[in-house]
């Protein structure tokens, strides 16, 4: 097994996420999150030539927003926000889920099989909108005002959003589990005395290592798109921020830029300036993209087998006739001669 550092597609999905996220705290730290405004277009003579939104340019190079607010700025601004809640609420799972799911398959194999009947139900109830009715009361501005803090409701959010998914992972790591110690050398090893406790240390955990940090990939990828889910329903990472004036009231708006919110205040503009909603759903595809990256590389690393490319099997060449004389021994064709 070579290290994943040196694995070139491991290094890709990391140097990307990796560089968003300093790129995010450097950027906060140096301007305190501010957003620059370019509401009008000037020539070279200082005359008025355009107005915002402006397109894509290499001063503004994601244009800018209704109000002439650089997309790119807002883009670094909210992708700590969004990475960081997404790592979260997948290492938060895992940590949670992977336990309970190896005790579920080495202490519980009887009653394994009714609770992987009730589990299998929850396969069919829509996440987004369970979640939705969950974080709507946290989320979503009240008239008086927020009582809580922005990092507490993300806190909040990021626990709801990793134990609603507990169960199904516990039981798919103890279905696993119960897999593992069905195995000869597993076996051999409770044959020689070994008890269940050191089972899990010394042969089950070592074997679903690899599957956790796919498990994990895959979470935080799920994350995101329960992230932008949200957002298309008005319930943005943070909070919403809503206005309450029944004549002049704004639309919902996010409080700290992260992406589900650009993706819920502007994805009504994808005809007219497509830039603006595309910025935040490009960040999030990429960010996937990484991610699947890092998969691959690891598990190319770890197992010296692909992940998402598998290998096509050669087809074998068709085996040539062989006539009945060349087939038999020379001494039995001279004896047939002879005879």
């Amino acid at each position: 097994m070579k290290s994943v550092w040196k694995n070139p597609w491991f290094l890709i999905g990391f140097i990307f996420i990796a560089g968003l996220l300093i790129a995010s705290f450097v950027y906060s730290g140096v301007t305190d999150n501010h957003v620059p405004k370019y509401r009008w277009i000037y020539d070279a003579d200082g005359k008025i030539i355009g107005g915002s939104p402006q397109p894509p340019s290499w001063k503004t190079p994601l244009g800018t927003d209704k109000q002439g607010y650089d997309m790119f700025a807002k883009a670094i601004i909210g992708a700590k926000y969004t990475i960081l809640a997404a790592i979260s609420v997948a290492a938060l799972r895992i940590l949670v889920a992977v336990p309970i799911g190896m005790v579920m398959g080495v202490y519980f194999k009887k009653g394994k099989r009714y609770v992987n009947g009730f589990i299998d139900s929850f396969h069919f109830i829509p996440f987004t909108i369970l979640a939705y009715y969950l974080l709507h009361p946290i989320l979503w501005m009240p008239e008086g005002g927020f009582q809580t803090g922005m990092f507490e409701r993300i806190a909040l959010e990021v626990v709801i959003l990793a134990l609603l998914t507990v169960p199904v992972i516990s039981v798919l790591i103890s279905n696993e589990a119960g897999r593992i110690i069905e195995q000869e050398y597993v076996l051999a090893s409770r044959t020689l005395g070994a008890g269940k406790l050191r089972l899990i240390f010394k042969h089950v955990f070592p074997a679903l290592r690899e599957k956790v940090f796919v498990l994990f990939g895959q979470q935080m990828m799920q994350t995101l798109i329960v992230f932008a889910h949200l957002g298309l329903l008005k319930l943005f990472l943070g909070g919403t921020k809503v206005s309450y004036d029944p004549f002049f009231g704004d639309p919902p708006q996010t409080i700290s830029y992260e992406w589900s919110g650009l993706i819920g205040d502007t994805y009504k503009l994808l005809e007219w300036i497509p830039w603006v909603p595309l910025t935040p759903i490009v960040c999030f595809a990429l960010t996937m993209i990484a991610v699947s990256f890092m998969i691959e590389g690891y598990v190319q690393a770890t197992t010296g087998h692909s992940h998402y490319f598998k290998k096509r099997k050669r087809k074998r060449p068709e085996a040539v006739p062989v006539s009945k004389e060349l087939a038999e021994p020379e001494e039995l064709q001279l004896y047939r001669k002879s005879s």
